[in-house]
């Protein structure tokens, strides 16, 4: 008796298909990802995080909070090119979703920014550095708001480099938001403020938004194809003319009557 296999739940020709579609992308994605925008953010973040360290004076929570802001800034400024492809109008006929497409340059990227955000941290003096899930919160916000903003401007208006646009328009809004937000409702506050545990509350909110705006943007819009309406012609019978009735006998009136000729 020939013994037959058993294929485990859930695991269908389709979805192997896609896996290996999937895996295939994984190197054609990684060589478009713009790795000099994200390399450029991430040194000048070291670099804004190693401030207070490099200084050389004392430092303090209030500058220690404000260097690793300055850090999550700019690895979210060159966050927003993570979305650039010069080849999106060519590629978007492959039998992979956007939002999976979308997800592995994410995918690719993410370890690499935790792994950059800890160095970040661990630059920052002991003395001055603020509590790390509070400002770890305030990166993942700003770097969630680059690629919401990335995302609507390739599903708005379908822009193969947003990353421009996206980063002007982040940096012009983290200069503001100090400025212009009211003081009831305060983001930017210091460790040792007694607003700090409401301050983050909102952001969690914000990070709960810019991740919603994240997933609706990166669903492909539906297109409405409009039917192709044939038009109807007669045929032409044979030994007849085009109105029905033979060449040179009479015509046809509109109600398909053939009136003789005169």
């Amino acid at each position: 008796m020939p013994v037959t296999g058993t294929r485990p739940a859930g695991d269908t020709p389709v979805r192997g298909a896609r896996r290996g579609v999937l895996l295939q992308l994984v190197r054609p994605v990684a060589r478009t990802v713009p790795w000099w925008a994200v390399a450029a953010g991430g040194g000048l973040g070291l670099l804004a995080a190693a401030v207070p360290r490099l200084s050389g004076g004392e430092a303090t929570p209030w500058a220690g909070v404000n260097a690793l802001r300055a850090a999550a800034l700019c690895f979210a400024l060159g966050a927003a090119f993570l979305l650039d492809d010069p080849a999106r109008q060519t590629t978007a006929a492959v039998p992979v979703r956007r939002a999976l497409r979308h997800a592995l340059r994410c995918a690719l990227v993410l370890p690499l920014a935790a792994a950059w955000w800890t160095a970040a941290v661990l630059l920052v003096p002991q003395e001055a550095r603020p509590p790390a899930g509070d400002v770890t919160l305030e990166a993942a916000t700003a770097l969630a708001l680059a690629l919401a903003g990335a995302a609507f401007a390739v599903r708005r208006r379908g822009a193969d480099r947003p990353g421009q646009a996206v980063s002007a328009s982040l940096l012009v809004a983290a200069v503001l938001a100090p400025l212009l937000s009211p003081s009831d409702w305060a983001l930017f506050t210091e460790p040792d403020d007694p607003r700090w545990a409401d301050a983050h509350g909102r952001w969690t909110l914000l990070l709960c938004g810019a991740l919603l705006a994240v997933a609706v943007s990166c669903v492909e819009p539906v297109r409405r194809f409009q039917p192709v309406r044939r038009s109807r012609t007669r045929p032409v019978r044979a030994g007849k003319g085009v109105w029905g009735a033979a060449p040179g006998t009479g015509r046809e009136d509109a109600a398909g009557a053939e009136t003789p000729r005169p």
